[in-house]
């Protein structure tokens, strides 16, 4: 089983959310549906980011750093290939 941290975008305000999870579609839907309190009401939320792992403290530990970075265009230009082309 692989794990990912993944960034969702908000169409709405352009903010992200950084998390991490098993099934990226399943977590999506949670998030565009309200099943999430952070991002209840924020959305709609795109996924614009994925890296896979191969153990969760993996994904949690990147998520964590990604988090403790905040700042978008750093995480841009350090991490180009795990973006999204939408």
């Amino acid at each position: 089983m692989l794990y990912f941290t993944y960034i969702i975008e908000s169409s709405k305000s352009g903010k992200w959310y950084y998390g991490h999870t098993d099934n990226t579609e399943r977590r999506l839907w949670e998030h565009n549906s309200g099943q999430n309190i952070s991002t209840r009401n924020k959305g709609p939320w795109k996924m614009i980011f994925l890296w896979s792992f191969e153990t969760e403290l993996e994904a949690i530990r990147f998520e964590l750093k990604l988090k403790k970075l905040k700042n978008k265009e750093y995480i841009k230009k350090k991490y180009p290939e795990f973006f999204l082309k939408n």
